[in-house]
C-alpha cells in the first residue's frame, strides 16, 4: 500500500511513520504542517528511504492536498494532523477549531473527492482512518471504563474539537459512503515526545533540578499507552478493521499523575545518581488546570478481540525505555525547543 499520513513529523504520527518502514513493506506520503510539535528529527532514521515521501502542507489547504492526492494516489489515509495539547487550547482555542475541525473537514472533502475518482476495485479497497482520542469522552466515575459505545462529553476546547472530527468523519460515512475508520486512544508516552508534556516535562525539569509541578492534588488518573504499541494498534486497525467502524485503544495502565511523577523521579535517582537526590523533593503541586477531567481509562477489548492487538509494554517497561531515551537523547531536547516553549506553565487561560 502506499498511505498517507497526515502529521507524520509529530510524536505519534512519526513513530507510526517509523513502525510502517520498519516493518512493512508499504511506502508513506508524510504530511505535515511542521508547527511547533512537528519535527523531522523524529524522522532522522527513515528520511532517505524510498518508500519515504514528505510533504510539508496544511491540512486546510486544500489546492495543496488535492496536489498530492493526485501526485501520489495513496491507497489509504491515516489522519493524526492536530493541535493536541489541552493546556495550549485553553489560552488559545482559535488554533484548534482551525486545524482540528476545519481541517478534518478540509481532509475529508478532499480524500472523498479523491476516492469517487477511483475505479470500483480502488473505491472498495480505499479507507480513511481517524486517529482520536479518549478525551471526547469526558469524565469517569468509579470503575467504569470508555468503551466504543460512550457518549461524547468533552470538557476542554481540545476535546470538544477533537469529538467535532469525530462526529464529521461518521458524516462522511453514513451520507457519502466514505469507508472511514475512528480509533480514539489513552494518553500516550515514549520517545520524540514533544516537551510540554507530563512525562517529558518531568524527566527534563527533574534533570535540571527545577520544580515538578503537578496539578491540584495529583490524583487525576490516565490510562498510560506506549506509543510504539499505538502505533502497531494503528497499523492493525487499518489493515484488519472493519470500514465504519470505531476501536478504542489503550494500555491496561491506570496511573495517577501524581504516580507517573514520582516513578520518573525514582528512575532518574536510579539512571542519574544525584546530590538533589531524591528527587521527588522537587514535586511542587501547582493551582489545578480549568475543567481537569478526573480519570480516564480505555477498554480495549473490542481490537483485542476482533484484530488480536494487545500491548506489549507495561507501564514499567515503557516508563523506564522512556527515561532512557531521554537520557540518552538530551540533544534532541534541546534543538527541539524554538524558543516558543520553555516549559513555562500553560492552560490558565490567560
Amino acid at each position: 500500500m502506499k498511505i498517507l499520513i497526515t502529521g507524520g513529523a509529530g510524536f505519534i504520527g512519526s513513530a507510526l511513520v517509523r513502525h510502517i518502514i520498519a516493518h512493512t513493506g508499504d511506502s508513506v506520503v508524510n504530511v505535515d504542517k511542521l508547527t511547533y510539535a512537528g519535527n523531522l528529527e523524529s524522522l532522522a532514521n527513515v528520511a532517505s528511504n524510498t518508500r519515504h515521501a514528505f510533504e510539508q502542507v496544511d491540512i486546510c489547504d486544500r489546492p495543496a492536498l488535492e496536489r498530492v492526492f493526485s501526485q501520489h494516489r495513496p491507497h489509504a489515509v491515516m489522519h493524526l494532523a492536530a493541535e493536541s495539547h489541552v493546556d495550549r487550547s485553553i489560552d488559545g482555542p482559535a488554533i484548534f477549531i482551525e486545524t482540528n475541525i476545519v481541517g478534518t473537514y478540509t481532509l475529508l472533502e478532499v480524500a472523498r473527492e479523491y476516492w469517487q475518482g477511483l475505479d470500483s476495485e480502488g473505491q472498495r479497497a480505499f479507507r480513511f482512518h481517524h486517529i482520536s482520542t479518549d478525551e471526547v469522552y469526558g469524565d469517569l466515575d468509579g470503575d467504569d471504563l470508555f468503551t466504543e459505545q460512550t457518549s461524547y462529553a468533552p470538557s476542554s476546547p481540545y476535546s470538544a474539537s477533537k469529538a467535532s472530527a469525530d462526529h464529521l468523519v461518521r458524516a462522511w460515512h453514513r451520507t457519502y459512503g466514505l469507508p472511514v475508520m475512528v480509533t480514539n486512544c489513552s494518553n500516550n508516552y515514549g520517545p520524540y515526545h514533544f516537551p510540554e508534556k507530563l512525562i517529558p516535562l518531568t524527566i527534563l525539569n527533574a534533570l535540571e533540578g527545577k520544580p515538578l509541578p503537578v496539578y491540584g492534588n495529583g490524583q487525576q488518573v490516565r490510562d498510560w499507552l506506549y506509543v510504539e504499541d499505538h502505533a502497531r494498534a494503528l497499523y492493525t486497525v487499518l489493515t484488519l478493521g472493519q470500514a465504519g467502524e470505531t476501536y478504542t485503544i489503550g494500555g491496561h495502565n491506570e496511573k495517577t499523575n501524581i504516580e507517573v511523577v514520582a516513578t520518573i523521579c525514582q528512575l532518574l535517582d536510579e539512571l542519574v545518581p544525584s546530590p538533589l537526590a531524591p528527587r521527588s523533593t522537587l514535586i511542587t503541586h501547582v493551582a489545578d488546570r480549568p475543567g481537569h477531567d478526573r480519570r480516564y481509562a480505555i477498554d480495549a477489548e473490542k481490537i483485542q478481540r476482533d484484530l488480536g492487538w494487545q500491548p506489549q509494554e507495561t507501564f514499567a517497561s515503557g516508563i523506564r525505555k522512556t527515561v532512557q531515551w531521554y537520557l540518552d537523547n538530551r540533544d534532541w531536547c534541546r534543538r527541539v525547543q524554538d524558543g516558543s516553549y520553555q516549559r513555562q506553565r500553560l492552560g490558565l487561560g490567560e
